[in-house]
């Protein structure tokens, strides 16, 4: 199953997790729509050839969706019961730390074996390296910022460009180092309005005749991007200013190989842990190596953003 926000990958580790059920014998379930589509029974049975053709596709072909009744007592015990109606021993849960909160939730009420494979593009999960979708949404926000760049440069303005990131800087700080922003703006740093003055000033200075800031939408700095803009427009007059929200066409699109990849070995670790007797556990990557961390851990364990890729940052902003 998938839940919570899709992110691309997903059907190519829902493709994985099938064809390795096929490769060592094991009936594989589809569950339509999350913990929502497990309260309900929404199942379908997956083969080898139900995947065709899916490891490109952005997006989930089992569709995702929020369970309020899955948070109580009630909803879990139904999804118990269609479980154990349809026969099926095992879940894999493909999601974020929400979807595995129910996991967790629902294994220590009927001890029922889950294995989690982290979908989520933010990249906020202990325990991996890289969540499922993170690399393509970079990829997409790094092209996306390339072409604003063009705009930006033609009529000297500065553009605020915010990318997605409520809890986390990864997709902000990355994308902009990479596409060369004169800032970014993250959750993790409360670097303060006057600093941003000040480097946008002092690119003023240097000869730049347009800037890209680049802002996570979780950003600290107590207003949102349009009243950044605002306080810019205000403070630096000589900007022209605009926003650009680039929303949820990160999430979107065909996967990239390296997610691709990724999802292709976590799903087939999923299986195999299983098969091994082995529960509650997320698969991730950890130095090019699949590994397995307790769900637990994996929810609980928070992230920490790469403080030498932000000195690298405030380097190539100079």
């Amino acid at each position: 199953m998938t839940s919570g926000g899709d992110s691309p990958g997903m059907n190519a580790a829902i493709r994985s997790v099938v064809r390795a059920c096929a490769y060592y014998r094991v009936s594989c379930v589809g569950i339509y729509r999350g913990y929502e589509g497990l309260i309900e029974g929404d199942f379908i049975e997956l083969t080898a050839r139900s995947v065709n053709n899916i490891i490109n596709k952005g997006g989930t072909i089992l569709k995702s969706a929020r369970s309020t009744e899955f948070r109580t007592k009630e909803g879990r015990a139904k999804a118990f019961e269609k479980l154990k109606e349809e026969e099926i021993e095992a879940l894999v849960v493909i999601g974020g730390d929400g979807s595995f909160t129910g996991a967790v939730v629902f294994n220590q009420e009927y001890n029922f074996p889950v294995i989690g494979i982290p979908g989520t593009i933010d990249n906020d999960i202990f325990g991996t390296s890289h969540t499922l979708g993170y690399d393509t949404a970079l990829n997409t926000a790094v092209e996306a910022i390339d072409k604003i760049r063009d705009t930006a440069s033609s009529h000297n303005r500065l553009f605020f460009v915010e990318v997605m990131g409520r809890d986390a800087g990864f997709i902000a700080l990355n994308a902009g180092v990479g596409a060369g922003a004169e800032e970014i703006l993250i959750p993790e740093e409360d670097l303060g309005l006057d600093r941003m003055l000040e480097s946008l000033k002092k690119s003023r200075r240097t000869g730049k005749s347009s800037s890209i800031v680049v802002v996570a939408e979780g950003d600290k700095s107590g207003r949102n991007v349009y009243e950044l803009a605002q306080y810019v427009e205000e403070n630096l007059p000589e900007y022209d200013v605009r926003v650009s929200v680039l929303g949820h066409m990160q999430r979107g699109g065909a996967p990239s190989c390296f997610d691709r990849v990724l999802a292709s070995r976590l799903g087939v670790k999923s299986v195999e842990l299983l098969l091994d007797g082995k529960t509650n556990l997320m698969v991730g990557l950890k130095d090019n190596e699949v590994i397995s961390t307790s769900i637990a851990d994996a929810i609980k364990g928070g992230h920490v953003i790469d403080q030498e890729l932000l000195r690298v940052s405030d380097i190539m902003t100079t």
